[in-house]
């Protein structure tokens, strides 16, 4: 039995939703980068880091190659980084329309007084 596109769009969207795992993503944008390097700008235990790099990875959206001792992720495709992008429009939308209403609500205070 297969899984509703919609079904499988909310699993990919849930597995998006820690705040670590889109940290770890925008950094990504930039390029491969070392876990050492994700760990210093994320400010996160190594076993949290990992436990997220893990979903990550079981998710297909980055990958991860062992050069020595190092471990560099990737993420597996650039639509990954438009969908960040495009995140990032929606967001600034939104919170320019709250801010027009908050500034409409603090004029509307002021002269009610």
């Amino acid at each position: 039995m297969s899984v509703p596109l919609y079904q499988a769009k909310a699993d990919f969207f849930r597995m998006l939703g820690h705040p670590v795992r889109i940290r770890v993503l925008e950094l990504l944008q930039d390029g491969p980068t070392p876990v050492r390097d994700l760990l210093a700008a994320t400010r996160t235990e190594a076993s949290g880091l990992s436990q997220q790099l893990a979903v990550l990875r079981r998710s297909g959206i980055v990958t991860a190659t062992r050069d020595g001792s190092t471990v560099i992720y990737e993420l597996a495709g650039g639509d990954v980084a438009d969908l960040l992008r495009a995140a990032r429009r929606i967001l600034t939308e939104v919170l320019s329309g709250q801010n027009e209403l908050l500034a409409e609500l603090r004029e509307a205070e002021g002269t009610a007084r």
